[in-house]
């Protein structure tokens, strides 16, 4: 794996580059911008993308730790089966996405919008979203059975138009949490009660 170590990437624009096998060490991101860059099997260790922006960038299969996402913004974004791992991940803008399979265990989203983001077959476990938003993300999957959300806090998260089929809500804190119909109905039926909607 190529490595590139310490290097100041401070503000660069990096359109349409790509790495594949890639490992970044301690590399400064801050303010760079990326549009249709692609990371392929990446490493990104202790690297900071604070204030950075990607547009239609692609890290996939890649590997975050001891990162700092703070005041970024990933506007369609790729993420499928990339792992965080001791991330800083807000205040992060979140603009849509296909975020397939990611790896957030135990990550800290306190009050972060993710609102339409595909989350299919993700690990939420243990993840702290209190207080956030979550409308119309795509909380399902067939591959792992759902979204993983053990432990996770969705303590006052808005899960309004959200497709939560299949996921794991048993097992999370959803105190004060909203949810439409449907969401109210799945809930319903993993504590075993059965509702009965009147017709009409």
């Amino acid at each position: 794996m190529t490595e590139i170590h310490g290097e100041d990437w401070y503000a660069d624009e990096l359109a349409d580059v790509r790495h594949e096998g890639v490992r970044f060490v301690e590399v400064d991101l801050t303010e760079a911008s990326t549009k249709g860059a692609t990371f392929e099997d990446c490493v990104f260790d202790r690297c900071r993308l604070n204030a950075s922006v990607h547009e239609a960038t692609a890290f996939v299969g890649c590997t975050f730790t001891n990162t700092s996402f703070f005041d970024a913004t990933l506007d369609g974004c790729k993420l499928t089966g990339s792992t965080f791992a001791r991330c800083t991940l807000k205040p992060i803008t979140v603009r849509g996405g296909q975020w397939r399979g990611v790896v957030l265990r135990g990550a800290d989203l306190t009050g972060q919008d993710l609102s339409g983001v595909d989350l299919r077959d993700a690990d939420l476990s243990m993840a702290l979203l209190v207080g956030a938003t979550l409308r119309g993300a795509n909380l399902g999957g067939a591959n792992l059975g759902g979204v993983e959300l053990r432990e996770a806090d969705l303590t006052g998260a808005d899960l309004r138009g959200a497709d939560l089929g299949g996921s794991d809500l048993g097992a999370a804190t959803l105190t004060g949490a909203r949810v439409d119909l449907a969401g109210a109905v799945l809930l319903a039926e993993l504590t075993g009660a059965v509702v009965d909607v009147p017709e009409g």
